[in-house]
């Protein structure tokens, strides 16, 4: 048996402030109820009645008594925390970390997940997940590169960027290429709409209606672009699109290209036309091969696919280039130029410690 609680001593001022927190609407209950305990408590009830009457523990009725006896009414009314210890991460902890992430693998899989790798070293998941943070590791992605081998990679390096930090005056720079084999698709079922909770569903097989080619001239410093859809990608297909463009540009000005390396660009039928002397405005200037990353224009080709090809819908190619030149008219009204702020020193030296880090000499 447990011995009676004596009676609580409880000064009128307090029991005032009692009285009205008990009967005060915006009193939290857990407030409330221990402030019920205490003045029951002071009327010479028992432990054991008072937890009959309020439904209550008797642990937490000698907690209410405690605390009142320790700090008043402010004692009931304090937020009660619970103090939690957390492992504490050293430098030696956080070492071991980023050597099993970045020397080590699982032996089931190509690369560790925090659960996984917080498993293996015996530490909680959050502590693992806040050293890859810190550092920026990321085992889950990965990005994938090719190192050009063009002889004059330097070179073409410094010619293009030369012509996007400091383009010549009274001329105009015109990022250049094909986007080939843009398809037709048509689904085999109609789309079924985007819906709260639902994204928009489209059927896994399509229908293929033809093909066009994309040939684009992104002009650097407005961003507007000059466009033309063509049927096939070849020499013939290039030359209509320049002389589009001898049509699209004012005489007065000079026109620097900037193309890659494809046989299309460089064809004794484009070098025939380009050796008369009316196109001698027309200055040509290759990106190194294997660096599709250095002509502008296929960051536009980017966006076009995301946002209008890729989940677009077409009954024929008809349609999907009228699609096309729309977007194009859209982009015009409003265009918005690539900013490129990379030097040629910058991108050499980044292409050079990537080369001994791979161990590729050249």
């Amino acid at each position: 048996m447990f011995a009676a609680a004596s009676a609580l001593a409880i000064a009128p001022d307090q029991r005032r402030d009692l009285d009205a927190l008990v009967r005060a609407g915006t009193t939290p209950q857990s407030v409330a109820r221990k402030c019920r305990v205490i003045l029951l408590a002071g009327e010479g009830l028992s432990n054991s009645s008072i937890a009959r009457q309020t439904g209550l523990s008797r642990p937490t009725i000698l907690a209410a008594r405690s605390a009142f006896d320790q700090g008043g009414v402010a004692a009931l009314t304090r937020r009660q925390t619970r103090k939690r210890s957390r492992p504490v991460l050293t430098a030696d902890t956080e070492r071991k970390i980023l050597d099993a992430a970045l020397k080590t693998k699982p032996a089931d899989a190509t690369h560790w997940s925090v659960r996984r790798l917080a498993a293996e070293l015996g530490l909680s998941r959050m502590m693992v997940q806040r050293v890859w943070q810190k550092h920026g590791i990321q085992p889950h992605r990965v990005e994938k590169f090719k190192i050009s081998r063009d002889p004059r990679f330097e070179d073409k390096v410094r010619d293009v960027v030369g012509l996007y930090l400091n383009p010549p005056e009274r001329a105009l720079v015109l990022s250049v290429d094909e986007k080939s084999q843009v398809q037709a698709l048509d689904r085999t079922a109609p789309i079924l709409p985007l819906r709260p909770g639902i994204p928009e569903r489209q059927t896994h097989d399509y229908k293929r209606h033809g093909t066009t080619t994309l040939f684009a001239a992104l002009n650097i410093l407005n961003g507007k672009v000059i466009g033309a859809c063509l049927p096939r990608h070849r020499s013939r297909e290039f030359l209509k699109f320049l002389r589009h463009l001898e049509r699209q540009v004012p005489v007065g000005l000079h026109i620097h290209l900037i193309v890659d390396n494809a046989s299309t660009h460089k064809s004794a039928e484009v070098q025939r036309w380009l050796a008369s002397k009316k196109r001698s405005r027309f200055h040509f200037h290759f990106t190194p091969t294997s660096s599709s990353w250095l002509n502008q224009v296929e960051r536009l080709f980017g966006i076009i696919t995301e946002r209008m090809i890729r989940r677009g819908t077409f009954h024929n190619v008809a349609e999907l280039e009228t699609a096309i030149y729309k977007w194009l008219a859209l982009w015009n009204a409003d265009p918005k130029p690539f900013c490129w702020t990379a030097t040629a020193d910058v991108i050499l030296e980044k292409v050079r410690r990537c080369k001994e880090s791979t161990g590729t000499p050249h």
